[in-house]
């Protein structure tokens, strides 16, 4: 809505990009606000609150016909509503009947990190460091001065360039995956089939499972710089 009161269409819309590794993206206008992550098997890598309840079955569905979000409630004496305001948050709620209201469990934007791009390229957010832009390891901020003001936006370069034949991978736990948008996704291999493939690629800068359960399946590589990631 364009605000609270009027239903026209406002400024702020919610898109799945069906590109690369499908992911969800908040926007203001066209410009990105925040970014859902790819689906983990589980749940949005970048919406860790979104557990799966006891009451409530999250599916994604991704194949030639269909990319499709959908939820369902099993249990029939409990309602959900997910909605974006005219400000652009995105909350989900429950209905709670003792009390006649809605609960809300959570809601996105909801810190610093969770804004598109917080961190600039090969850096990542962690709200419980400071500053909260921090570069991976190996990496160097892009430009001393700016990262020592505190503009973590310039992001990070390699300390040492890669030579294509002997180089390895730092394994980042606990991460939003990096922008999906122009990734390599085979769901048809495993993780040790996409390291071997990521390391034959000179272009490749990171690998993940598409799906985190059972020990991993699937494969997404990233062929870019890797961007808005978060611890």
């Amino acid at each position: 809505w364009k605000n609270s009161y009027d239903p026209s269409s406002g400024d702020f819309s919610y898109k799945l990009e069906t590109r690369g590794f499908p992911e969800f993206f908040l926007l203001w206008r066209n410009s990105r606000v925040f970014r859902s992550g790819p689906w983990d098997g589980l749940r949005f890598s970048g919406i860790p609150e979104m557990q799966q309840w006891e009451y409530m079955v999250s599916n994604f569905t991704e194949n030639r016909e269909e990319v499709a979000y959908t939820f369902q409630i099993t249990n029939h004496n409990i309602y959900s509503r997910f909605t974006m305001s005219s400000t652009g948050a995105l909350k989900r709620f429950r209905w709670i009947s003792s009390s006649e209201e809605w609960n809300q469990l959570w809601n996105k934007p909801n810190d610093h990190c969770d804004m598109y791009k917080r961190c600039g390229p090969y850096s990542y957010c962690d709200m419980n460091t400071s500053p909260i832009c921090n570069c991976i390891g190996g990496f160097k901020p892009r430009n001393l001065h700016e990262w020592t003001l505190r503009n973590g936006s310039i992001g990070c370069v390699r300390k040492t360039r890669l030579n294509c034949g002997g180089d390895g991978f730092l394994c980042l736990r606990k991460m939003k995956l990096p922008d999906s948008s122009a990734a390599i996704v085979d769901r048809t291999i495993d993780l040790g089939e996409c390291k071997k493939r990521c390391l034959n690629d000179c272009n490749c800068t990171a690998y993940a499972s598409t799906d985190i359960q059972n020990g991993g399946l699937g494969c997404v590589i990233w062929i870019e710089e890797l961007l808005d990631i978060r611890n």
